[in-house]
């Protein structure tokens, strides 16, 4: 009778015991079931530290006479990126990285946006910005601008930054913030939001951009918001002014521009290094992506270095547009490394809002590409070729040059003489000008004839429905068939006059026409007629013309490619490696592909390994660094001018095989050529007219009590200024500088100087 109480005493403990072991485990299998919520990674935090005109050759890892200990600590940790692009001035390098869009479909493929100028960023066009401020993001930039600010609509507080505190034009003082476009045109440039923010002088712009963005880092809670930073610095654009305590730095350089550019690049150095200390000291760096970028190629005759590639800023070279460039972040999967991968400043757009966890459909038309998997795991580039830029505002100069008068007389004067300028006698004056005006009348009818025979012989019959344009001088000429009516204009929004580019979804118009019929005769583009004169309108000067079949429809569609569900990115080319063609010579070349691409308009792209060039490119010397700003720039520029006489308006490099572009290989492979001008074409079908217009006096800063800040009212249209900016008066006619130049020299080689 006693066992029994005790029996069930014990198993009453029994049950309490395995209650209270059985609790824990219970709450552990609910913190189990809850643990991936708790885990869930918040956005990271984005600093994008954007730097002005560095060069190749002015980073430390790339040249150890550059002092960045700090770019090159965060670049050895982090991913190089050795085969990075950008444009080669800076407000298209600005505007693609804002838009993730090639300036051809922004309107801004012809030059920067000048002070004076009534032209911003499209209004209907969203920025990233704004995407990752949709995204949760809170959004600041500090320092250069350069987008336009004619009307507030265009400010950078107006396109997604909460905060902005900097400047709004293309070039300032660093001390005094003084910005002039042209001759006493000249104005007040520092910027707190909307308002001029005035009694900054004396303060180094550099550091002082640095201290705003340490405030700005300070002032932020990481934990409550993600963040993005665009801390674009001025540096190391010109005016050349380095603090003296950091030329001492460089005091054993010899060239006086060189040193002082060298000092401004590690000013960018100081203050790369006090801003990685802000993120850790406030919580912002375990979860941060730093990423450092150049805007375009370095300028050596104020100091900068692209060796050893060629050319520099403002031209198409490869040291106007590869830039210096690298990613620093704990969130890198491989770290340390090199990465060759083909990339543009346009990808940062979709990669930074995949990043943040955005919506990128929500951005048609990108033409940028989400290459992180690339950067952090070191996957195949979903990029194959870039557009640098379609110019059709810029040509090539003629074949005959524009002071042919001076090479005739240097030409037609014997060995060893000077030729003697004298002004002949009014008689004999009159006698000679009637005698030129006879012979240029008879070659000209000369002339014309031969043309008419070689068309005829050369043309092939066009077989196409429509009419074909033909261009024609004089239009009461029988030979002359009717010219085809131009296509309307695309419709305009009322507040944005400029065309919207096509999106990618939306089919192209074919004209009542099937769109398989389509797919096979698609715009080629012809070279116009040589004209005295100039570009006055922006609405023709896409060169895109009614269709034009080449040699056979498929060697058409092997030209200009199909268009893809993707869109138009991407077209890669089936280049294939047989057997290399006959060589042809430089000048069959162009009249061979003239049917396919004007190329006196400058152009250039890059498809897989190739890259093509067409028109002007720019100055394409190889400059070492112990030669900048020895020479006499006057003297130098002449060179060039009279090296450009050479006429050539087509090269093709393999830049893998040759990245600093020594070997000019358009004669040798033709067939690379074709295709190249086809995806030129192809991408100029998708273009939208240049928006380059005149200077606006309205914006005179004596207007504006000293300061340059919008002039236009917002209830204005948007792109009601038409024409195209022309360059002032005040410049020097550049045949009467290589008339002088070249009497100079011949009379020193004469007198053996």
């Amino acid at each position: 009778m006693a066992a029994a109480p005790l029996t069930a005493l014990l198993l009453l403990s029994l049950d309490v015991l395995w209650a209270h072991q059985s609790k824990p485990g219970l709450m552990k299998q609910q913190n189990d079931t809850t643990r991936p919520r708790e885990k869930k990674k918040n956005p990271p935090h984005i600093i994008f530290i954007l730097i002005d005109d560095q060069g190749f050759n002015d980073i430390g890892y790339h040249n150890p006479t550059i002092k960045t200990p700090t770019l090159d600590k965060l670049a050895a940790e982090g991913v190089k990126l050795e085969n990075y692009y950008v444009q080669p001035i800076c407000t298209p390098s600005r505007s693609q990285l804002l838009t993730g869009r090639y300036q051809i479909h922004t309107g801004l493929q012809h030059s920067i946006i000048r002070s004076r100028q009534p032209s911003c960023l499209p209004r209907h066009m969203d920025t990233l910005p704004e995407t990752l401020r949709r995204a949760g993001y809170s959004t600041h930039m500090v320092g250069k601008w350069h987008l336009g600010f004619y009307r507030k609509s265009c400010l950078p507080t107006r396109k997604g930054f909460d905060t902005f505190f900097g400047s709004l034009t293309g070039s300032v003082d660093y001390y005094s913030y003084g910005s002039c476009n042209g001759p006493g045109v000249c104005g007040y440039d520092l910027h707190d939001n909307e308002r001029v923010a005035w009694g900054h002088e004396g303060k180094y712009s550099t550091t002082l951009f640095t201290r705003r963005a340490h405030k700005i880092l300070k002032s932020h809670d990481p934990a409550e918001r993600p963040l993005f930073l665009l801390l674009s610095l001025q540096a190391v654009h010109g005016p050349l002014q380095p603090p003296k305590s950091f030329v001492y730095l460089y005091r054993d350089m010899a060239n006086v521009d060189r040193r002082k550019f060298a000092a401004m690049v590690s000013t960018v150095d100081e203050a790369v290094r006090n801003v990685t200390y802000a993120l850790r000291k406030y919580g912002y760096y375990k979860n941060s992506v730093i990423i450092y970028s150049t805007d375009n190629g370095a300028q050596p005759f104020v100091g900068g270095s692209n060796w050893p590639l060629r050319g520099r800023k403002g031209t198409y070279w490869e040291g106007g547009v590869r830039g210096v460039a690298f990613v620093h972040s704990p969130l890198l999967k491989h770290r340390r490394r090199v990465s060759t991968a083909l990339l543009h400043i346009t990808d940062w757009f979709p990669t930074l809002v995949g990043l943040a966890g955005g919506n990128i459909s929500q951005s048609p038309g990108l033409d940028g590409f989400d290459v992180w998997p690339t950067i952090s795991e070191g996957k195949e580039s979903p990029r194959k070729e870039i557009l640098h830029n379609i110019n059709p505002l810029h040509r090539a100069p003629s074949k005959r040059g524009i002071c042919n008068h001076v090479k005739a007389k240097t030409a037609a004067a014997p060995k060893g003489k000077r030729p003697k300028f004298k002004k002949p006698k009014k008689k004999v004056l009159k006698q000679t000008l009637n005698q030129k005006s006879t012979f240029r009348v008879k070659n000209f009818k000369r002339k014309q004839v031969l043309k008419q025979e070689l068309n005829q012989k050369s043309t092939p019959r066009l077989q196409s429905t429509k009419k074909p344009q033909t261009f024609g001088s004089n239009p009461k000429t029988k030979s002359q068939k009717p010219v085809q009516k131009s296509k309307p204009a695309p419709k305009l929004d009322t507040k944005d006059r400029r065309p919207k580019p096509r999106s990618l979804s939306e089919p192209q118009s074919s004209g009542g026409r099937p769109e398989s019929e389509m797919s096979r005769s698609k715009p080629l583009l012809l070279r116009p007629p040589k004209t005295k004169s100039k570009w006055t309108t922006t609405q023709e000067q896409n060169l895109s013309l009614p269709g034009q079949p080449s040699r056979s429809k498929t060697h058409l569609k092997q030209t200009l490619g199909s268009p893809q569900p993707g869109g138009y990115q991407n077209m890669s080319l089936s280049i294939t490696p047989g057997p290399k063609p006959r060589l042809a010579s430089q000048s069959m070349l162009p009249s061979g592909l003239s049917a396919v691409w004007d190329t006196s308009v400058q152009a250039a792209i890059r498809v897989g390994d190739w890259k093509l060039l067409t028109g002007d490119p720019g100055d394409g010397d190889w400059v070492p660094v112990q030669m900048l700003s020895t020479p006499p720039r006057p003297w130098w520029n002449l060179e060039r001018t009279l090296m450009s006489s050479i006429h050539k308006d087509v090269w093709l490099f393999n830049i893998t095989a040759d990245p600093y572009e020594r070997q000019d290989l358009s004669q040798q492979r033709p067939d690379v050529v074709l295709q190249l001008l086809g995806r030129l074409a192809f991408y100029n079908q998708t273009a939208v007219p240049v928006y380059f217009p005149p200077d606006d006096p309205q914006a005179d800063p004596d207007r504006h009590q000293g300061a340059w800040v919008p002039w236009v009212d917002e209830d204005d249209e948007e792109g009601k200024y038409e024409g195209v900016y022309k360059k002032g008066k005040g410049r020097k006619n550049p045949c009467k500088l290589e008339s002088f130049f070249l009497k100079l020299n011949m009379g020193m080689m004469s007198k053996r100087i």
